[in-house]
């Protein structure tokens, strides 16, 4: 879908406190997280203006976008088992 938002907090609801927890207390989560939503936004840039881009570039950055997804997604996960173990 064209211009989907794909902040992680929409994508990942059940892991909203633990995205707030490791935005504001771990600085590499943050920096990926703040990579990844400037990377979503332009995408989503592109997606609008009719993507003024060739595929493989547009390919590309979905693809990192992808990747960083998934760097933060093990981190939540991991971050929540841990807190649900500790609990």
């Amino acid at each position: 879908m064209l211009n989907e938002n794909h902040a992680l907090i929409f994508d990942f609801p059940e892991f909203k406190q633990d995205i707030v927890y490791l935005n504001y207390k771990k600085p590499e989560f943050q920096a990926l997280s703040k990579q990844y939503h400037l990377l979503d936004y332009d995408i989503r840039q592109l997606e609008v203006a009719g993507s003024p881009t060739d595929d493989e570039h547009m390919h590309a950055l979905k693809v990192r976008r992808a990747n960083l997804k998934d760097v933060l997604f093990q981190q939540l996960k991991a971050h929540h088992d841990e807190a649900v173990a500790t609990n």
